[in-house]
């Protein structure tokens, strides 16, 4: 007659692997997009003011300006927005865009162009407001 152990199974710890998951040190950072205010320039020149808070970074600013110009050319139904200049600035957390943009029905030249429609949509994919 055979006898068969039992062998206790032990409780494995995994000290490394779950407090991984847990508290890093590092917070979420979440952007928080206040608005814009679109102003008509004349012809078609247009000026936009957008502010947020917790941004990483100018480049992060940008986007959203680009987001809220693409918004603005699909609304007006013209579909494209070339880059004039933007000026961004941080003053106690708050960062803030002055942008200056030409919008067209038509692909405008110059290199800093952009189409609305595909940006509009790139945007709501990632999660920037439009608006």
């Amino acid at each position: 007659m055979r006898v068969w152990h039992v062998i206790p199974v032990v409780a494995l710890t995994l000290s490394g692997g779950l407090s991984a998951c847990a508290e890093t040190g590092t917070e979420i950072r979440e952007p928080v997009y206040r608005g814009a205010d679109p102003v008509g320039l004349g012809d078609d020149l247009y000026g936009f003011l957008v502010t947020m808070e917790n941004a990483a970074d100018e480049a992060e600013v940008e986007d959203y300006v680009t987001c809220v110009v693409a918004g603005y050319a699909v609304e007006k139904e013209y579909g494209f927005a070339r880059k004039v200049r933007v000026y961004v600035n941080e003053e106690g957390g708050v960062w803030s865009a002055d942008a200056v943009y030409s919008i067209t029905p038509t692909l405008p030249r110059g290199a800093k162009t952009i189409d609305a429609g595909v940006t509009a949509t790139d945007c709501a994919a990632r999660g920037i407001p439009t608006v």
